[in-house]
């Protein structure tokens, strides 16, 4: 059961029962070479288009998405196995970052103004960099996308989005709600690449910035494609995102979060938790309480509104989860679930049993290399060096959380993360205000907030002498 393209057609196969979901025509090297000569043109008009009339149209294009909530939410359901639902909140975290973007772009895109000169006018004006290549992910299509598509607009460029081939109907949706929107033609467009074509793109220069969120390897490969051709590239990779579990933690409270943060999605998110460290003093009692709340999760169809856990994206993504387990196992883990208390997991689909492993080391793959699926490992430490040193034990940093009830603990101890972003109490969510951002493997460059939209732009200094 996987993701196919068959002669010149792209097919989604569906996790949830493995049938073909969708099928679109790949663009072929005449569409290609079209939607780039079109974005371009469409692009030097855009640019004129006053900022105030960008933020109308982005404004408009979420009252689409709100209004198509329960359609879209079964879709991504039948396309990547999101329990139905969950889905509603992406469509609500496409509304919160597109209005934020929206509400900081005045600000974010405003002239740079240095101390007065006597004599001279001098200012640093941002203008759009030209063709942004978004090349977007299955796990998160909406709100992955996003992420560059609403500020590159407002900043006044043009988009060519490239969907997940197990995603496609999401980049649909864009277009559509876009177009209803008011958004002039040819500044957004959609397209279904083979890779080979996206890397032809990418190798050719006929884009001017490339927002990339994958794999590590991925991401290798359209760093290679990008060389020499010096359009800008943005990465988001992989993450193995640790936890800390202070002694003084609210117990409680850590135990349900953390158990949210590694099994949502069914563990299908770069920043979700793939790896927990909790102090000596409270692991019995923290594994107990967390292993009883995973129990509680129910693996079943996607579409059935009481399911809570549905299947991972296809059978290899599966084999691979199932592999670390059984890797870690012959290393000496436990494994504190019963996968028969998951009747619908079967070694023969996507549906994979939720897992929590013991007595784990980083000798272990499912410690050190991302996992991306329902299975967390959980260790104890003596103390917070420990921690420190376990956490930063990896080639991946996207983010770290730390659970303790105290701040300045907490951010003295953030400073020796080597992550992109620490949380306090909290995991598994992208404030639009904050940069998301990454450090080691996990890419380069940053979305969201005012710094999202410097790399979408580019400076140019004005020096005028007066006479």
């Amino acid at each position: 059961m996987s993701q196919t393209q068959n002669n010149n057609y792209l097919q989604c196969i569906s996790p949830v029962d493995g049938s073909i979901y969708v099928e679109r025509e790949l663009a072929n090297s005449q569409d290609i070479q079209k939607s780039i000569e079109s974005s371009r043109i469409a692009q030097k008009l855009w640019r004129e288009t006053s900022l105030a009339e960008r933020a109308k149209i982005c404004e408009r294009m979420v009252l689409y998405f709100e209004s198509k909530q329960e359609q879209i939410s079964e879709e991504i359901s039948w396309q990547m196995g999101r329990p139905i639902a969950f889905c509603g909140n992406e469509i609500r975290g496409l509304v919160e970052r597109t209005r934020h973007m929206v509400s900081i772009a005045e600000s974010s895109l405003a002239d740079i103004v240095p101390t007065k000169k006597a004599g001279f006018k001098r200012f640093i004006r941002r203008e759009p960099i030209g063709i942004v290549f978004t090349v977007a992910p299955w796990n998160y299509p909406l709100l992955t996308a996003v992420n560059s598509i609403v500020p590159a607009l407002m900043a006044g460029n043009s988009v060519i989005l490239k969907p997940s081939a197990q995603t496609p109907l999401c980049g649909e949706h864009f277009v559509r709600a876009f177009q209803l929107a008011g958004l002039p033609e040819h500044v957004l467009q959609c397209m279904f690449l083979k890779h080979k074509d996206t890397s032809t793109i990418i190798n050719s220069a006929a884009v001017d910035f490339i927002c990339f969120t994958g794999s590590v390897a991925a991401g290798q490969k359209i760093e290679k494609a990008a060389a020499g051709t010096f359009s800008g590239v943005g990465l988001e990779l992989g993450g193995k995102d640790p936890a800390y579990v202070f002694a003084d933690a609210d117990f409680k409270h850590s135990v349900s979060e953390l158990v949210d943060g590694a099994f949502f999605n069914s563990g299908q998110s770069c920043c979700g938790i793939e790896r927990i460290y909790v102090h000596q003093s409270l692991y019995s009692n923290f594994v107990e309480a967390f292993v009883e709340q995973v129990k509680r999760y129910k693996l079943a169809n996607p579409l059935l509104v009481e399911t809570t856990l549905g299947p991972v994206v296809k059978h290899s993504a599966a084999e691979w989860v199932r592999q670390q387990t059984i890797d870690a196992i012959a290393k000496g883990a436990k494994t504190c679930i019963d996968t028969a208390e998951f009747p619908n997991a079967n070694d023969g689909n996507a549906y994979l049993a939720p897992q929590v492993l013991i007595d784990v080391d980083h000798t272990m793959s499912v410690m050190t290399e991302e996992s991306f699926g329902p299975v967390v490992g959980i260790m104890a430490v003596k103390d917070d060096n420990e921690a420190v040193r376990l956490m930063n034990d990896s080639n991946l940093g996207l983010t770290a959380s730390l659970w303790t009830q105290d701040q300045a603990v907490a951010e003295n101890l953030g400073e020796r993360l080597e992550t992109g972003t620490v949380f306090m109490n909290r995991c598994d969510y992208l404030d639009p205000a904050l940069a998301w951002t990454g450090v080691k493997n996990t890419g380069r460059g940053a979305t969201l907030s005012e710094l999202g939209y410097q790399q979408l732009t580019q400076a140019k200094s004005f020096h005028l002498k007066i006479l």
